[in-house]
């Protein structure tokens, strides 16, 4: 397996979940190793440099900051220890260096190279300061020089240039050469689009307790776009910003379809290889009560096995009394959504129900301060979005996870919106009745996190704008 840093987030904050991940050397079954829902102020910004410790399961990494560079302080990974969102997986080899940013500690020491659980080469500046931007104080050159250090506190310095700082220091000596591992996924150059198959075994199998009486019927496979401007010049929001990341604009998302979940619990299905994509679980309502915070991916070919949704890593799953009903079968295609959501587009997904059910009702009761439905453009500062979406999005909406980290099952979505209940249990349930395909497209609207563009681009968003289909230029 390969170890490796990943910035992994949906809808969370930019400045965490900067940890690691193992893979297979072709790409296949990405998974985090611990850490990746850890509040900021329990835990390091950021761990790099990982190195797999010789004779042992653990590995050495640099607790980094975010806002900084590869530097800060040592800590030991044991990913045999259960994951507490916390400190449980870790021990400090450098305690006497906070973690950077986080706990205010200075960028001290980097790549480290382990011996063993007790030595390690790595460099070192006792110069550097607490601080953000270059290393420690801003504008400030590390000088780093190369040490050895133990488990026990002392440090013996190696090397230092007076010129110039040092980095990564490797040892050399002789070593079997190791083994070519077959590639097992399937991508070639220019093929067609390829797909890879997923297993569900059991999607009650969770972190967090499902209400109680939820009955999981199938699950929406939404894809991610990679983001073509710079976060801090780009043309428009995509919808309104989370409070759990407001560093960070909303990342716009397709949704490729949904797939059946069985009886038992169990998922079969085909998805696009080599998308970033995440999944909701979806209710007999077809209402998302579960939604990733993370995401995924899979190589061309791939088949892939998932216990649960986000089960627990270090407990062993019971023992099926029978092969999942899901996987007696061909694996389920994706089954396409309505127009608006892939690409996504508020105009064309939220805004043709609003104007065939709601907006000539509110014109009337304009007097009465209804809210404006309308498809009129308001500008306020780079945005234009329609009267509707600021009527609607900011009040009746869903865009507050009310945690920073992870999904509360049932708090999501349409399921944790003002809108929904008004339109099927409150005030409007006998003003209006929506077909099931236009409540589909409000409820969809509000798992979506009630953006407005599905593109991120100053063009694309125009032509959304005025009711076109625009995809982005980079899928």
């Amino acid at each position: 397996m390969i170890i490796y840093t990943r910035w992994d987030y949906v809808d969370r904050n930019g400045c965490v979940a900067h940890l690691p991940w193992v893979t297979t050397p072709d790409g296949r079954d990405s998974r985090a190793v611990h850490g990746n829902f850890a509040p900021r102020e329990k835990r390091a910004d950021m761990e790099l440099d990982i190195r797999a410790i010789p004779g042992s399961r653990k590995y050495i990494a640099t607790a980094a900051p975010h806002h900084g560079q590869a530097f800060g302080s040592l800590v030991v990974i044991d990913p045999r220890v259960p994951d507490d969102d916390a400190m449980a997986p870790l021990k400090r080899v450098t305690p006497d260096v906070a973690f950077p940013e986080t706990q205010r500690g200075a960028q001290v020491y980097g790549t480290a190279w382990p011996l063993s659980e007790d030595y390690y080469l790595c460099v070192y500046d006792a110069s550097m300061r607490p601080g953000m931007g270059g290393q420690g104080r801003r504008h400030t050159r590390g000088n780093y020089g190369i040490y050895l250090l133990d488990a026990f506190g002392n440090r013996e310095l190696i090397y230092r240039d007076p010129a110039i700082a040092c980095q990564s220091p490797i040892p050399l000596r002789p070593r079997p050469k190791p083994p070519v591992i077959p590639n097992a996924s399937q991508r070639k150059a220019g093929s067609e689009p390829a797909e890879a198959t997923l297993a569900l075994i059991d999607v009650y199998d969770s972190l967090k307790p499902w209400p109680e009486g939820t009955k999981i019927t199938a699950l929406r496979v939404m894809q991610l776009l990679p983001m073509t401007v710079g976060s801090g010049v780009h043309a428009h929001e995509t919808g309104l910003r989370l409070p759990t990341a407001r560093d960070s604009v909303v990342p716009t998302r397709y949704v490729l379809g949904t797939v059946p979940v069985e009886a038992d619990g169990s998922a079969h299905f085909t998805v696009p290889a080599m998308k970033e994509i995440f999944f909701q679980a979806l209710d007999e309502r077809g209402l998302a009560v579960q939604s990733m915070r993370s995401a995924t991916y899979l190589q061309p070919g791939e088949r892939l096995v998932c216990q649960g949704c986000h089960e627990r890593r270090h407990l062993a799953p019971q023992p099926p009394k029978s092969l999942s009903i899901a996987l007696r079968r061909q694996p389920s295609r994706l089954k396409a959504d309505v127009d608006g959501t892939n690409p996504f587009s508020y105009p064309r997904l939220v805004q043709p129900v609003l104007e065939k059910h709601c907006v000539k009702c509110h014109q009337k009761n304009a007097a009465k301060k209804a809210p404006d439905l309308s498809r009129k453009v308001i500008a306020r500062g780079r945005n234009k979005w329609y009267a509707s979406y600021h009527s609607l999005a900011p009040k009746y909406g869903f865009w507050q996870y009310g945690h920073r980290h992870r999904t509360i099952p049932g708090r999501f979505g349409a399921l944790a919106s003002k809108l929904y209940p008004m339109l099927t249990a409150g005030s409007h349930k006998d003003r209006v009745k929506l077909p099931p395909e236009d409540l589909h497209r409000i409820t969809l609207w509000l798992d979506s996190c009630s953006m407005f563009y599905g593109v991120y681009e100053k063009e694309g968003g125009e032509a959304q704008l005025r009711g076109e289909i625009a995809k982005p230029t980079l899928e």
